[in-house]
This record gives structure tokens, C-alpha cells and sequence, in this order.
């Protein structure tokens, strides 16, 4: 732990509360700090008099965090309430352990006031506790302790009788009872905590409750700090390799891995190469430790049981690692499949995906990869929480995880499928993974709200630094910063799309979707075209998109799982305009390399397709900037107020393009709705005789 727990709870601001808000105030400042609970684990709660609306009697109700949801950013309406009374009649009820996932289904009848919001199966654990505020969190540092093999007997050297020890057991109501008979007859103890899983403490008030969880963690992380004298995993077994080649080997073996591990579903990967997991990654311990796999359920349920260790020479070989993957993922899926053989149950669920979430290369790092981008960036935080705990346990005593079948109990929990089983329906795009040039103009960032909306992850490219900078920012706060990333490219610039493509790659783990949609226009009678003039509209428009559609192809062949490709071309590109013969030209070599691409990509599965607007002038920087909207208006005898009008009135069917109609089309092509079409040109102008395919 680099720094002390900072007790921030402010007296004077939590008066002003009501003890629902302080229960919100105290949740907010535990979950806000990683060391003391992970992303989505823990919970909390406080029993609170609150007037019955039924019989305007006041009755002791429980507030407790609801299932779903992380403390740091929850909200009030993230706590589930219910009638303690009726939690305690529960008890009558209980049939022994064999039937604690019946217990789960008496919750629903314990509501109070009719809250929408589920009660988690932690419930009974805060019910029990005959104190009024009880946390339940997953600190590192005691996760440590409850993990190594002294565990009882470093709890008691630590915190004396203050603390108590339970043994490992799933969550449920039969704990429940367990932990609130031991806080009846312990009276002076202040919390426990529970083999291989976490800690819980109690208090008589929020803020007594709030320090003592602060407390704790802090004694058990001082306890590992007088460890560090202990070498670390058995000591460093291999260097980590400079930074610029962790990045590169990365780059280079995430859409190899990943093509080969989508056969259920699209995933999309996450690169960390942190001090804490080059660490264990560079260590001697690092087989054995990876494969004994996480111990509390928090991890486990997100990480799988165990890694898949890679292979990477000292010379950093990286085709012979790639070479090595199809027989090391072989092996881990039968040893997965064992597992489930070995551990499954008359009413178990059926298998799921046997390929592994976490990888680790000696001397790169660590990969994750998932169905989104944020679970699969969180399965890897949860692993460097494993990791923590089993240099911290390793440190004081001896790492131990869970026993193999109550590991297996929680991944299939019948209780867990169903959650899983509620979960609604992947869009159309989920897990799929777009890189869009042009990306902070018009149509660029309409097409990423398009994919973005569909469920795909978005890298922009543009040339302007700042506007990409404000597209990235806005996309993220309407569809979070996971899903949106930006690097600033130059399409004419070879080097830098290939580095731009390695950042995407790197960032997402792969690609699926190529818009290619940076432009310029300019306009210009013949004899007044310079050959810089027309040398700049080849360069973007021409070289430019071979350069963008080349390094994207090489990676989906890479991938070998297809793709889409989507030129943004224009009217011009099938029709010729007097004055503009450098715009048109290139444009029109746009279409003729798009058919060339969708005849080599065809027997890949590599689709290209091009979309054809025409006169998109609202949110275009061409028609914005520069001198494109007065050229044009000059050429039609008309004022730049009229352009738009007159645009309008030239289509077939009278009406304006805007950005989204272009998007449209674009998602089209890069979905499965278009899955059988390739070299395929579709139009989005309104309507215009002259550019009808022919």
C-alpha cells in the first residue's frame, strides 16, 4: 500500500444527512478507493426507523447495497430495502444449506415500500449482525491474510480477539447466521474476517463503522509492509523487456490471439504492463502461483480459476510465441473441460466458453480479454488484485486459493446463471471493434455514434489534435471512456498510420471495422489545377485510403476472422463535375480500389463496400472551413446563405443529407445486415440521376 488510508469522512457534512444519505456518503467514500474494495464488490449497509406506508408504524428497515452495481459512483436508488422483521422471520423458514439458493427467492417478500431494486444474495449477511451499520469489503491487504494458509492464527496475532475468523464458505443465508451468531456472542469484537474471501466490521454508527473498515485495512497492510524484506514470488526469473518492445509484442500477438478465441463470441482485449504485473510476470513463481489459480470468489468469477501463461523467448521471438498458441490454448480448454467433468453436478449449467480471460507473457505483461471493453479492462484489474494477495499471503505465511470444487460451486452457481440468463441481448455490434479516419468531422463522429450505440468500441483518427480531442471527450461522457479512443493520424503519412493502427489494436485487441473517411475537397477548372492541387487530392483521397485500407486488411488477415471495410467516396466518384476534376478523379480511384480489395478480401471473409454521399454540409468541416462552400457556390451562381437550399432542391427527392444518413449506411456495411455484400456501392444523396450506378 504506497499510502496511508485517509479517513475522509466529513462530521459536519454527514449531520446534514439522513442515515440513508450517510449510508450513500460512507459507500461512495469506501468504494472511491481501490485498496479497500474492488470495482463492483463489496456492500454495505445501516438498519434504519422508517414510518411503514401501509401502517404509519415505524419499522426497523434494511438498507443494503442491491445486486449490481460499484460503491464508489452508486446512488441511492442503488440500495435494496427491506423489513428486518421479515428478514427475521426468514429464519423459520431455512431448510438447512442444501437449500440455501430457495432462500434467495423469499427475498422479493421481505421488500419494503415496494423498491424495484433486487436484494443480492449477501443480504443475510448484513441482516444478522445485531449492529445498526455493517460493512463488507474486499481489501487486498486482509484478502491476503484470509489466503494464507496461518489464516486463523495471523487473524488472532493481528487483531487479537477484536477481529474474529470464520472458515471459507459460499455466501448465502446459512453465513448469514454464522456471521451474526458470532457477533452475538463476541460482543467485543468489531468485524471478521472470512477465510479466502474478505472482511466484514461493524459499528453503532456510520462513521464508527466507516473508520473501524479503515482501520483494519490499514493494520493488515503495515503487517505485509514488515514483510517487504521477503523476495517477492521467489525473486525475478527474467527481465522485463524495455517498454517500446512490450508494446510491440503486444500489438503483435492480440488480434492473432484473439481471431483464435472468438469462435463463440466477439472479444475485445485490454494490455497491462504495470510494475505489479511484470513483477509476477517476470518471476520464478510465476507457473506454479498462475496455477493454482485466485482465491476469493470476487476475482475468480472474473478472471476464471487460472491464467494461461505464455511463452516469450529472451529474444522476444514473437512468431515462434504465436506458433505456441494453438497448442497452449488446446491445452487449457481440455484441462477446462476436465475441470468441469471432474466438479459438475446433476443440475449444473452447461459448460461455458473454456478459452481463458487473463494471459501472461514473461517480460511484456498481462491480457485480458472479454466480451466489452470494460470487463475485460476489470478482469484484469481483479487479477492484480490476485496478484496482491498472493504476494502479500506468500510474504507472511503461504498462499493457499480456493478448493477446486467450491470454486467450481461458485462459477456455476445456479443463482449466477440465472443472472447471467437475465442479461439482455448483445447488440448488433457488441464486441466488435472500429477504427474511423476522419473521425472528429461530421460524418466520422456520426458514424461512431452509430457503432458506439450498436455496442462497438470506437478508435477515431484525425489529423486536427484538438478537434479529436473534443470528439473523444464527447463520445466518452455519452458512452463511457472505455468504449472511445483517439490517436491523431495523417493518413498520407505511411509511418503514421501504421503506429496509429498498432495503437487501436493495442488499446482494443483487434479489429473488425474500417471506415475510411478523411477528406478534403477543392475546386478548380483545369487550366488552373496545380499539380500541387491535384497532388493533394490523390494523396489524401487516393493514397491516403490505400494506406488506411492496406494496414487495416493486413490486420484482419492477421485476425482471420473477416471484416468490414467501408470507403466514404461521393457523388463525384460516378459522376464527373465541370471545375473539380482533382476532387472527382480521386474519388472516383477510391471505388475502383475498393472492388480490388473486395475481390482479394472475398476468400478471407474481408468485405469492402463503399458509401456515396452527397452535399453533407451540416457538421462538415469541408463545407465549414476553407473555401470549398464559397468555390461551390460561385460555381452555381448562388450565395454561400443558399447553398444547403440549394442542394436540397437539386435531389430527386428534395430533401438534405445530414451526417447520420451517411452513418447509417455506414453501420449497414460494417453489420451483418449486410454480411453478404461486398463490392457493393450505395448512395446517400437524396437522389441523383447522374450518379446511378450503372
Amino acid at each position: 500500500m504506497p499510502s496511508r488510508l485517509a479517513n475522509l469522512w466529513d462530521a459536519a457534512k454527514a449531520r446534514t444527512l439522513s442515515e440513508p444519505e450517510r449510508l450513500l456518503y460512507r459507500s461512495n467514500l469506501l468504494g472511491s478507493d481501490l485498496r479497500i474494495t474492488n470495482f463492483g464488490g463489496g456492500n454495505t449497509s445501516a438498519k434504519v426507523m422508517q414510518r411503514d406506508p401501509l401502517s404509519g408504524v415505524e419499522v426497523e428497515v434494511l438498507w443494503v447495497k442491491g445486486s449490481g452495481g460499484d460503491l464508489g459512483s452508486m446512488k441511492l436508488d442503488g440500495f435494496a430495502t427491506l423489513y428486518l422483521s421479515k428478514l427475521e422471520q426468514l429464519k423459520q423458514l431455512y431448510r438447512g444449506p442444501e437449500h440455501e439458493d430457495e432462500m434467495v427467492g423469499y427475498l422479493p417478500h421481505c421488500t419494503f415500500n415496494l423498491n424495484p431494486r433486487a436484494a443480492s444474495i449477501d443480504t443475510p449477511l448484513h441482516a444478522y449482525v445485531p449492529y445498526k451499520h455493517v460493512d463488507h469489503m474486499h481489501p487486498d491487504a486482509v484478502i491476503a491474510i484470509a489466503a494464507a494458509s496461518r489464516s486463523r492464527e495471523l487473524t488472532g496475532e493481528l487483531f487479537g480477539g477484536k477481529i474474529g475468523w470464520l472458515p471459507w464458505q459460499r455466501p448465502g443465508f446459512d453465513l448469514g447466521l454464522k456471521i451474526g451468531a458470532f457477533a452475538r456472542e463476541h460482543p467485543e469484537a468489531q468485524g471478521v474476517i472470512l477465510a479466502g474471501h474478505g472482511l466484514f466490521t461493524w459499528g453503532d454508527t456510520a462513521e464508527a463503522c466507516y473508520a473501524r473498515t479503515l482501520q483494519v485495512t490499514q493494520a493488515a497492510a503495515d503487517h505485509l509492509a514488515s514483510r517487504e524484506s521477503v523476495v517477492a514470488f521467489g525473486g525475478k526469473k527474467t527481465e522485463a523487456f524495455p517498454r517500446g518492445t512490450r508494446k510491440a509484442v503486444a500489438q503483435a500477438i492480440m488480434p492473432v490471439l484473439r481471431g483464435k478465441i472468438m469462435e463463440k463470441e466477439p472479444k475485445v482485449g485490454h494490455f497491462d504492463d504495470s510494475a505489479e504485473v511484470l513483477q509476477f510476470a517476470c518471476s520464478r513463481d510465476l507457473e506454479p502461483l498462475a496455477a493454482l489459480g485466485t482465491s476469493c470468489p470476487d476475482h475468480f468469477l472474473r478472471t476464471k480459476i487460472r491464467p494461461l501463461v505464455l511463452d516469450l523467448d529472451r529474444e522476444g521471438d514473437v512468431k515462434k510465441l504465436v506458433a505456441s498458441l494453438d497448442g497452449k490454448l488446446e491445452a487449457y480448454r481440455n484441462d477446462y473441460a476436465r475441470y468441469y467433468q471432474r466438479c459438475k453436478r446433476s443440475d449444473s449449467p452447461a459448460m461455458r466458453d473454456p478459452n481463458p480471460v487473463i494471459y501472461l507473457v514473461p517480460g511484456v505483461g498481462m491480457l485480458s480479454f472479454a466480451q466489452d471493453k470494460a470487463t475485460a479492462r476489470i478482469a484484469g484489474e481483479f487479477y492484480i488484485n490476485a496478484i496482491n494477495v498472493m504476494r502479500g499471503a506468500s510474504s507472511v505465511d503461504r498462499y493457499v486459493s480456493l478448493p477446486e470444487q467450491e470454486a467450481f460451486d461458485i462459477e456455476y452457481w445456479l443463482l449466477e446463471e440465472a443472472k447471467l440468463q437475465r442479461m439482455p441481448k448483445p447488440r448488433s455490434l457488441a464486441g466488435r471493434i472500429a477504427f474511423i479516419t476522419g473521425g472528429a468531422g461530421g460524418i466520422g463522429r456520426a458514424t461512431a455514434l452509430r457503432l458506439l450505440a450498436e455496442g462497438a468500441c470506437v478508435t477515431l483518427a484525425d489529423v486536427d489534435a484538438a478537434s479529436l480531442e473534443q470528439a473523444v471527450s464527447d463520445l466518452a461522457r455519452k458512452h463511457g471512456k472505455d468504449v472511445v479512443h483517439g490517436v491523431v493520424m495523417n493518413v498520407v503519412d505511411e509511418d503514421a498510420v501504421v503506429a496509429a493502427f498498432g495503437d487501436a489494436v493495442r488499446h482494443f485487441g483487434g479489429l473488425d471495422i474500417v471506415v475510411s473517411n478523411a477528406g478534403i475537397a477543392s475546386a478548380a477548372a483545369v487550366e488552373e489545377t496545380t499539380l500541387e492541387l491535384w497532388r493533394k487530392n490523390m494523396d489524401v483521397l487516393a493514397t491516403g485510403y490505400f494506406l488506411v485500407a492496406r494496414t487495416g486488411y493486413r490486420v484482419l488477415k492477421e485476425q482471420g476472422r473477416g471484416g468490414s471495410i467501408v470507403f466514404v467516396g461521393s457523388k463525384n466518384a460516378l459522376a464527373a463535375s465541370a471545375g473539380a476534376s482533382a476532387y472527382c478523379t480521386a474519388k472516383a480511384a477510391e471505388i475502383h480500389l475498393a472492388r480490388c480489395l473486395a475481390l482479394e478480401g472475398a476468400p478471407l471473409g474481408i468485405r469492402v463496400n463503399v458509401v456515396n454521399p452527397d452535399a453533407v454540409i451540416r457538421g462538415s468541416r469541408i463545407w465549414s472551413s476553407g473555401s470549398w462552400k464559397e468555390e461551390r457556390a460561385a460555381a452555381n451562381k448562388i450565395g454561400t446563405d443558399d447553398v444547403e437550399e440549394f442542394y436540397r432542391k437539386r435531389s430527386l427527392l428534395q430533401r438534405s443529407v445530414f451526417p447520420e444518413d451517411v452513418a447509417e449506411a455506414i453501420y449497414f456495411f460494417a453489420s451483418e445486415a449486410s454480411g453478404k455484400s461486398t463490392g457493393n456501392i450505395l448512395n446517400v444523396d437524396a437522389g441523383n440521376a447522374v450518379a446511378f450506378t450503372r
